[in-house]
């Protein structure tokens, strides 16, 4: 089960940085999270300051 972001998001790229299959861009006016590239690993929720990620 892929991870989504909020609209809690800040748009801040911690979460980016710290996706080790490279699932995450930046949109419009959030970070968006590639479902069929999401390995569901987390660490893109441990690394928001603002907990945007979460489990879908």
């Amino acid at each position: 089960m892929a991870y989504i972001i909020t609209d809690e998001c800040i748009a801040c790229g911690a979460c980016m940085a710290d996706c080790p299959v490279e699932a995450i861009t930046e949109g419009d006016d959030k970070y968006v999270i590639n479902a069929e590239t999401c390995i569901d690993c987390g660490s893109c929720e441990a690394s928001c300051p603002v907990g945007a990620p979460q489990a879908e």
